[in-house]
């Protein structure tokens, strides 16, 4: 026979999968299920628990507990890099996945931090650059209503984009179609790209700002930029809520072969 709470947390993932609470309805207090004669405190917090661990609720200090979205966020990693949107539609390359998943989208995401940095480990070896040496950083928490879904932090050279709206000293967008339009109009157009994924745990810090619970994963995102002649004009790194994205790939399939 199953525990007490193990039963109501099927029975509360039934509910939900059939539609009975609906991605961002918050679902009873714990003193309403107690009262209702589902369970002692200790067995419907366990429940609680038990649905969050399994990604279908998240519980927020003053909020209670809520139903996640269950259609994850598209990631497209080909299209969303399109030339002609960034560069002719004014569109920047994040609004590709919003428009496949049916999701509104705002455009110029708000940078929170903006600077010249000393370049992490990571960055400085991407670039070539020795340790010590600084670049730009460009930080902003994206987030769908008022749900975080990833960080993303852009790292530029100085000398390729000094006197640019990267490089302006007020946070905010550098530009409502994005930083390869900005790159592009000094003279740097990104013509190649290149991401890394890697799965890991959240660290305190990450799991806090993404609002995810102990021990969740995430996604780091590692993406280089190019122009034709190899230049790197972008070093990226994002954190993504792991339960938030549907990641996308659409390509070619190579034959080198064809090409000797």
């Amino acid at each position: 026979m199953a525990a007490k709470w193990r039963e109501l947390a099927d029975k509360l993932a039934r509910q939900i999968r059939d539609g009975d609470y609906a991605p961002g309805q918050q679902l009873p207090q714990i003193r309403e299920l107690v009262e209702a004669g589902e369970g002692s405190k200790t067995t419907v917090h366990s429940a609680y628990k038990a649905l969050e661990a399994e990604g279908l609720v998240t519980s927020f200090r003053g909020h209670g507990t809520v139903v996640r979205e269950t259609s994850p966020l598209k990631r497209l990693g080909v299209a969303r890099y399109d030339k002609a949107a960034w560069r002719d539609r004014d569109e920047a390359a994040f609004v590709a996945g919003r428009v496949a998943s049916g999701w509104p989208y705002k455009r110029g995401v708000p940078t929170q931090r903006i600077g010249r940095v000393t370049a992490p480990a990571v960055v400085a070896a991407a670039y070539g650059l020795p340790e010590g040496a600084e670049v730009y950083a460009h930080t902003r928490l994206v987030k769908e209503d008022d749900q975080p879904t990833h960080t993303l932090t852009g790292y530029y050279r100085p000398e390729h984009v000094e006197g640019t709206r990267i490089a302006a000293p007020t946070p905010g967008p550098a530009t409502r179609d994005g930083g390869f339009r900005v790159l592009y109009d000094a003279g740097y157009e990104v013509d190649r790209m290149r991401e890394e994924l890697f799965a890991r745990v959240a660290k305190a810090e990450e799991a806090e700002l993404l609002r995810l619970l102990p021990g969740e994963w995430v996604v780091e995102l590692h993406r280089s930029a190019f122009t034709a002649d190899g230049t790197l004009v972008e070093f990226a790194v994002g954190v993504h809520a792991a339960t938030r994205f549907a990641w996308a790939y659409d390509f070619e399939v190579p034959d080198s072969a064809a090409s000797r």
